[in-house]
């Protein structure tokens, strides 16, 4: 089981700590693209309004990317293993 360290981050400006068994260097590239993304959903909407429909947007921008990068590995690893097949019958019809 991995150890996890205590981390603080700064997001939406405020500061807190968080427990992660990745490195200081992988939560601060986390914290830079949550808080990206964040910006991003919040300069797309008005000023006034509901202050979390950014961060619902940002929430559905980020959950969009893992889904659509987890099929591509997903057809990936299909693909991966239609070749390994066809390989395994050209080995096998080549061996005695």
């Amino acid at each position: 089981m991995s150890v996890k360290a205590s981390h603080r981050i700064s997001v939406l400006g405020k500061e807190i700590t968080v427990k992660s068994s990745a490195s200081s260097e992988h939560v601060r590239e986390v914290e830079a693209l949550v808080n990206r993304k964040l910006a991003e959903a919040q300069a797309s909407v008005p000023v006034v309004g509901d202050p979390q429909v950014p961060i619902i947007l940002a929430l559905m921008n980020l959950a969009e990317s893992c889904l659509l990068l987890s099929r591509e590995l997903e057809e990936k690893g299909e693909a991966g293993k239609e070749i390994m097949g066809r390989l395994v019958k050209r080995i096998d019809s080549i061996l005695p």
